[in-house]
């Protein structure tokens, strides 16, 4: 690397928000347990009073066989990502580019579908059930991280005797 582009990478380096894995492993599910929280607070709005046992029945069915047939398989797959990071390493990584670039899809294919139609009973199912997916997938995060607080909590232990 030549000479004159050191003092730009050692700035970047610097502002750069590395982190532990164990802030990687709170992350990673705190980001799909509050989106899924959001997409279906926004659901339940958008459906209103047209919420029926039925509809319910069917949202959770639909989200449920999304969280296990799909977003259980990824959730699992950033945990191994993330077990694969350095001790330090940027906040950012806690995704990979293709799930961010996936993320930034979706949310603009959300907005421009909203901008097309007045959301309403079918977005409020869609986002419902996608969001109930994501809050349920999001268990293995959490037993990830609690798992990690558990043997940070046992390595302090051994190491004040």
């Amino acid at each position: 690397m030549p000479a004159h582009n050191m003092p730009q990478k050692k700035a970047i380096i610097r502002i750069k928000p590395n982190v532990s894995k164990s802030v990687h492993f709170f992350s990673a599910p705190f980001i799909w347990t509050a989106v899924g929280i959001m997409l279906m607070v926004r659901g339940l709005h958008w459906i209103g009073l047209s919420l029926t046992l039925w509809l319910l029945f069917i949202v959770l069915l639909v989200g449920t066989l999304k969280s296990l047939m799909i977003l259980d398989r990824s959730a699992k797959k950033t945990l191994h990502r993330i077990m694969l990071l350095n001790e330090k390493s940027c906040i950012g990584a806690v995704y990979s580019w293709k799930t961010w670039l996936f993320v930034v899809l979706m949310m603009s294919l959300g907005m421009i579908l909203r901008r097309m139609t007045e959301p309403g009973l079918f977005f409020g199912t869609v986002y419902l059930a996608v969001g109930w997916g994501l809050l349920l997938s999001s268990r293995h995060g959490w037993k990830q991280w609690l798992q990690e607080l558990r043997e940070l909590r046992q390595l302090r232990q051994v190491q004040k005797k």
